[in-house]
């Protein structure tokens, strides 16, 4: 068994196991045992109530967070040259179309979001094997395939983020860093947790939220109170 190391300890120390926390307390411990050399990113994992192997069970959707992602997101406008304007004023990282879509071709996945209009995705379609696994298949139920480009790059850059319950039925979620106030990072866990109460799917019998953990990059976890939050 691998031996803890002292922060460690100290971090196990400071948590309750047997303990369901408010969100107020978990979001300001969840700083306190913090103790990487870098912006630790804070993520939320939720247990749903839910078979992700049914389609009527399928949790997906997306929610912006109101105090940002503390990412600096970098996004892909796959656009006409009529919308490269709007795709840069929105301040997308890279813009363009065909010398893009080449690049991909050759393994290039340098980018966190891609953001397309409706006309282009038909020459995405022979490239999903490289984007598909990685999550970066432009996708018009969570807003990265529209006409709107301003608006949904401006939505990325601003904290949008998507989700989708996994195979165990958890949705899992970076909601901020560890530098983020104990507020913030309240206020949006609170915001998804929000958002997946109000796609609960009609299938769905039972307990809903069955738990919700919260932690940071390579912190423990802290277990909050369903029914408090």
């Amino acid at each position: 068994m691998a031996r803890l190391s002292k922060k460690r300890k100290d971090a196990f120390s400071k948590i309750d196991k047997n303990k369901l926390y408010s969100l107020e307390e978990a979001s300001a411990l969840v700083k306190e045992i913090t103790n990487v050399k870098f912006d630790a990113s804070i993520d939320l994992a939720v247990r749903l109530g839910v078979d992700p192997r049914k389609a009527n069970q399928m949790v997906r959707g997306v929610v912006t967070l109101p105090h940002g992602t503390g990412k600096d997101v970098k996004v892909l406008a796959l656009v006409t040259p009529d919308k490269e304007a709007e795709a840069k004023e929105a301040g997308a990282d890279y813009i363009g179309l065909d010398e893009y879509l080449d690049k991909i071709k050759g393994g290039w996945t340098d980018v966190d979001v891609i953001v397309t209009m409706p006309s282009v995705m038909g020459k995405l379609g022979p490239l999903g094997r490289v984007l598909g696994p990685r999550g970066l298949m432009p996708n018009p139920k969570t807003g990265t395939v529209t006409m709107d480009i301003g608006k949904a790059v401006s939505d990325v850059k601003g904290g949008k983020i998507d989700f989708k319950v996994d195979k165990t039925g958890i949705v899992h979620a970076a909601i901020g860093k560890a530098s983020f106030s104990a507020d913030k990072i309240a206020g949006n866990a609170k915001e998804l947790i929000d958002t997946l109460v109000k796609m609960k799917p009609a299938a769905a019998k039972g307990v809903y939220m069955k738990s919700i953990f919260i932690s940071s990059t390579m912190s423990p976890s802290l277990q909050l109170d369903p029914k408090a939050v």
